[in-house]
């Protein structure tokens, strides 16, 4: 059975994000794993967690860090990447503590990354869906990662979503098309506050 989580369950992990980034940004300190936690979401899963600031109903990135593969317990990396996500983003200033009442949290929980196979390069945009899929470009020592809601924001096709992820990688767009260049593709459950410390809702994308 594959791996999902209810909607109670996106809550507490949200809200452990939140709390997590409250908590340190008082206290410089880490939140323990809450001993009340279900033991489903003790797994070891790839996460990553988003701060983007709302203004006038928009909404702007303000940090985002993860774990792409399955190396630590979900709830400790929630945790983890909160927090990272709030002070260690190198692209934005550490989030203030007066500014959390002006962010919403989003926790993505990654299925494990697989290799996408293909003859040719030129295959790789028939095998991935906007929508659906995140992406991981590799290349030696280069590696980025894009995930599920980012093409789907900026309106990106498949081909437009393997450059702009070779880009984050710091190579040059058209590297997926050369030799040597890993594609891997993952999936994301997501789950986002509707406003600054308010409901949360599961995130689900319609086709392009």
């Amino acid at each position: 059975m594959p791996f999902d989580l209810t909607l109670e369950e996106g809550k507490t992990l949200v809200k452990l994000a939140r709390t997590a980034v409250e908590e340190y940004l008082k206290t410089r300190k880490h939140i323990r794993v809450p001993e009340n936690i279900p033991e489903k979401l003790l797994q070891p899963c790839g996460v990553f967690v988003t701060i983007n600031n709302v203004e006038s109903g928009e909404k702007e990135l303000r940090g985002c860090i993860g774990y792409p593969y399955p190396s630590a317990p979900l709830a400790q990396a929630i945790i983890d990447s909160a927090i990272s996500s709030a002070t260690k983003d190198p692209r934005f200033y550490p989030l203030s503590l007066n500014e959390l009442d002006k962010v919403v949290f989003e926790v993505s929980v990654l299925t494990p990354p697989q290799l996408v196979e293909v003859e040719k390069p030129s295959e790789y945009p028939s095998k991935i869906k906007v929508g659906e899929d995140g992406l991981i470009v590799e290349r030696g020592f280069y590696k980025g990662l894009l995930l599920p809601q980012v093409p789907v924001e900026w309106n990106w096709n498949e081909e437009e979503f393997l450059c702009q992820c070779c880009i984050k990688a710091g190579l040059p767009p058209d590297s997926w098309l050369m030799k040597g260049t890993k594609v891997y593709k993952f999936q994301a459950i997501i789950f986002e506050e509707e406003k600054p410390n308010g409901e949360v809702r599961r995130k689900t994308f319609c086709e392009k």
